[in-house]
């Protein structure tokens, strides 16, 4: 590489693109390496390379290399930069790539273009002649006294001295580059100031693209100045601090007023001192436990030692501070009045009488034994039932604070459980926090959404609660960040949950669970009279006086644009009505007050409007026959009676021309909301009854299944065609449920006979030359379980004999082979999903008969339930008639044993 003739590059060269830097000869820069030429000039050209020519490469700056291999090289820039390629680190993360530490050697102009892949090699022409600056002669000749070059270079060279003479010394680059000024060829120095002063990348590219000694001098010396102009500046703004830190430092040594700076010193510290003293003075009257208080006074003892810079004196004292705040032995007393309990509960909640009475149970016993531990529940049901609320009115009942600690998405364990102290950042988990928020040892701690926990690398939080939720373990919950134990028995957990399937057992074995189940129609009316649309109105600034929502047109609400277990989506379309109606109110307003002004001027035009007055206050209901049908377009009209008559609206249109009732008159109040004005305003039915309508050919029949969202109809189709006797199933259905369906055509083929069921040609085996197709709706919802197994059968039955099954039968059931149907869960959300889809007959198994106690009381009068123990009485019970073959029941054959 080097020679007596100075530094020679190779006449082909590879081409390393860059667009984030440019490298200058004489400096050394990082450059990353992601796209895929340049990955393929690493890998083919630096890393295989085994001699020191393989190492040097040509950057070429201000070109952006192509992501792809496929894409077509963009145009180069003409001059790059020849470097040696020092050091090769790659990296995997977060994707592969390579970073390059490259020390630049001498210019280079491209010549040509040799090839583009897999990298870019080009025939290159050396620009730096760097014999002329190391032959004495020829150097002193370019740069004697009379040269222009030399004048430059003189310039630059002092230049670079103040520049480095303004820096601190005491630092060893400053004072190494100091040395490297008068060490250094005179020539090399403005590529190496350059590349060390602050510059853009575009003064860097003209830098490099001065071939010229001059050019590079006359380039390179206004950035220097600048830089020297800029470090200048910054002096005059530091200079005040300088003087004031020299004067406080005088200070500090006694110079200006020594005494009354010791005597600051010595009140800070007594304040210090004071301080820690009611520190101490709070850690003996917090009354905490003997172990805690050991601790205490020991960490106490050590903060007096620490000084106050350590960092470790402010993780000390936060402890401390924690461990005085967190309430040992303060508590609420509890209200334990069950009948003052039992009419709070009552006025804050409709329905939910499990609940109720558990929580007077805990109260009951409370009076009997003052010293009952907290009990652990979780309520388990369907979203927008009222759990949350729930628990906290069992908090005002009580008396007790409340706190709610979410647990959806949770995935680490150091929130139950806190950090240790030992790790940077580290603070107490949510329970102690919860206890410190609330002040008191026996709060109402509501976790919710218990069943929404994750898991992750940090630990599983479910099984953190394992200690919160025992009750023989959490009177010594120990935090990590506490580290003493902290009893929690006195605190009455209660915790939420759609679904009890995503419970860990060990956890779910330590919780006393309460269904509660979704609403009947009747029991959403009362809610929303008496909780939705008092609350509605109060947030929309209205009054009953305003609006009023009768209920017919709440019953229109749940059946038709809504349906769902809980109440969320029918608070949603109250609060639609609400901003419609407030929407007239307001612009009723403004149509008074402008009016007020002419109507005072004009006290004759005023009296031939007076009957206007006298319907002030009687009802208007918008959108009934004779009325205005478009909510948007229209404005309410006086009505002295409920619905507006054809008379009346004749008498308006007699007015003057020039009087627009319409615009003139604000809404007379109240104004009820009817089924037309509900259509207006929430536009067409979101849910209508299908079943009848989709029960219309044979091979359609309903189940009910359960969701975590509560019950749900599910229609079940199956058509038939000519094939070599398969059985498809579709609608995301899971192992279970294909099993169910199997088992169904199993079974029905080995009765096949008893009940007359062929297959397209009329031979026995329905299955025969035939192709069944199961289709479940709803394709993109997963579904498994056992309860369809009854519809299944159903299903497939009616497709064979070709008869319609019952438009107002719905079922759920597990079966067997040999044809029995079993029990099933969620049979309340079932029959309550049916009850709202409007079926009147519902289907379930035989020791399922229990459940129907939990059922309302006038949802059972509204329906007919058949309890089936066998195939034969459902498919009696789904098909109008009965089916055929039941006068001859299939009778079991005797089966002999072998052995």
């Amino acid at each position: 590489m080097s020679s007596n003739s100075g530094i020679q590059i190779p006449s082909r060269l590879p081409l390393l693109l860059t667009h984030e830097g440019v490298l200058l000869p004489g400096s050394t820069m990082r450059i990353s390496v992601e796209t895929a030429r340049n990955m393929h000039l690493v890998k083919n050209r630096l890393l295989k390379g085994t001699s020191l020519k393989s190492t040097i490469i040509g950057v070429i700056p201000n070109t952006r290399d192509p992501e792809y291999d496929t894409e077509d090289l963009p145009t180069l820039h003409s001059i790059g930069t020849a470097g040696l390629a020092v050091q090769v680190v790659g990296s995997n993360w977060p994707k592969p790539h390579y970073t390059l530490l490259i020390t630049g050697l001498c210019r280079f102009r491209v010549a040509q273009l040799l090839k583009e892949g897999p990298f870019p090699v080009a025939e290159v022409e050396q620009l730096d002649k760097l014999e002329q600056y190391t032959s004495p002669d020829e150097m002193s000749e370019a740069a004697g006294p009379d040269g222009e070059l030399g004048e430059l270079s003189q310039r630059f060279y002092q230049a670079a001295v103040q520049l480095v003479g303004m820096l601190d010394m005491s630092v060893p680059v400053v004072a190494k580059l100091r040395r490297l000024l008068d060490s250094l060829p005179r020539e090399t120095l403005p590529d190496v100031l350059a590349s060390m002063i602050h510059t853009s990348n575009k003064e860097k590219l003209q830098v490099l693209d001065a071939v010229s000694l001059e050019e590079r001098f006359k380039k390179t010396l206004p950035l220097l100045t600048r830089q020297i102009e800029g470090l200048k500046l910054l002096q005059k703004t530091r200079k005040p601090r300088l003087d004031d830190d020299k004067r406080v430092l005088a200070v500090r040594k006694g110079g200006v007023l020594p005494g009354r700076q010791f005597s600051l010193d010595e009140e800070g510290d007594d304040e210090d001192g004071d301080d820690t003293a009611v520190l101490e003075r709070k850690v003996k009257g917090a009354n905490m436990p003997e172990p805690a208080l050991r601790v205490c006074l020991k960490e106490l003892k050590r903060l007096k030692k620490m000084p106050q810079s350590m960092p470790e004196y402010a993780l000390t004292r936060n402890y401390l501070d924690l461990m005085v705040e967190l309430p040992w032995s303060k508590s609420t007393t509890d209200c334990l009045d069950i009948h003052a309990a039992r009419v709070l509960l009552d006025s804050d909640h409709y329905a939910m009488e499990k609940l109720k009475r558990r929580v007077l149970e805990y109260l009951a016993v409370r009076q009997l034994k003052s010293t009952l531990k907290g009990p652990i529940l979780c309520f388990v049901g369907p979203p927008g039932v009222g759990k949350t609320s729930v628990g906290r009115s069992i908090a005002r009942t009580l008396g007790r604070e409340f706190h709610r600690i979410a647990l959806g998405g949770v995935c680490d364990q150091s929130d139950i459980r806190g950090h240790r102290r030992t790790y940077v950042g580290s603070m107490p988990g949510r329970i102690i926090n919860g206890l410190k928020t609330v002040g008191v040892n026996n709060p109402v701690f509501l976790l919710d959404e218990v069943d929404k926990l994750g898991k992750s690398l940090q630990g599983d939080p479910a099984s953190a609660l394992l200690e919160v939720l025992d009750p023989e373990q959490n009177h010594s919950f120990t935090d990590h960040y506490l580290n003493v134990a902290f009893d929690l028995s006195q605190v009455l957990f209660i915790a939420t949950a759609n679904s009890t399937a995503t419970i860990p057992p060990a956890l779910l074995d330590r919780m006393e669970v309460l269904q509660v189940q979704g609403y009947t129609q009747e029991e959403k009316v009362e809610i929303a009279h008496r909780h939705l649309i008092p609350h509605q109105l109060e947030q929309h600034g209205l009054t009953p006086q305003q609006l009023q929502i009768p209920q017919d047109t709440t019953q229109d609400i749940i059946s038709k644009y809504t349906r769902e277990a809980g109440v969320r989506s029918l608070e949603r379309k109250i609060g639609a009505i609400c901003r419609a109606v407030a929407v007239k109110v307001a612009e009723g307003h403004n149509v008074t007050k402008s009016e007020a002004a002419p109507a005072e001027r004009s006290a004759p035009q005023g009296a031939e409007h007076g009957g206007r007055k006298t319907s002030r206050g009687k009802p208007l209901s918008v959108g009934q026959e004779g009325g205005l049908t478009d909510w948007h377009s229209y404005s309410i009209r006086p009505c002295p009676q409920t619905y507006c008559s054809e008379g009346k609206r004749g008498r308006r249109a007699e007015e003057p021309d020039g009087v627009s009732a319409d615009m003139a008159a604000p809404p007379d109040m109240p104004i009820v909301i009817d089924h037309i004005a509900l259509k207006d305003i929430l536009g067409p039915h979101v849910f209508e009854m299908e079943v009848s309508e989709r029960l219309t050919l044979p091979g359609v029949a309903v189940g009910l299944a359960w969701t975590p969202l509560g019950g749900e109809i599910m229609f079940v189709e199956a058509s038939r065609m000519e094939g070599e006797g398969q059985l498809t199933l579709t609608g995301q259905l899971g192992d279970v449920m294909k099993e169910s369906a199997h088992l169904a055509m199993s079974w029905l083929r080995s009765n096949a006979k008893t009940y007359q069921l062929t297959n397209l040609v009329g031979g026995s085996d329905p299955l025969e030359g035939t192709d069944i197709h199961l289709h479940f709706p709803a394709g993109a919802v997963t579904k498994d379980g056992p309860s369809a197994g009854v519809t299944m059968v159903t299903v497939l039955a009616s497709l064979f004999s070709g008869r319609l099954v019952r438009s107002d039968v719905a079922m759920t059931g597990e079966i067997t082979l040999r044809g029995l149907v079993l029990p099933v869960g969620g049979i309340k959300d079932k029959v309550l999903a049916a009850h709202r889809a409007g079926v009147k007959c519902v289907i379930i198994p035989k020791r399922n008969e229990k459940d129907l106690e939990e059922i309302p009381a006038n949802v059972r009068k509204e329906l007919d339930f058949v309890t089936a123990s066998n195939l034969d009485e459902v498919l009696n019970a789904a098909f109008d008639g009965g089916f055929p073959g039941m006068s001859n029941p299939l009778t079991l054959p005797h089966i002999v044993s072998k052995l």
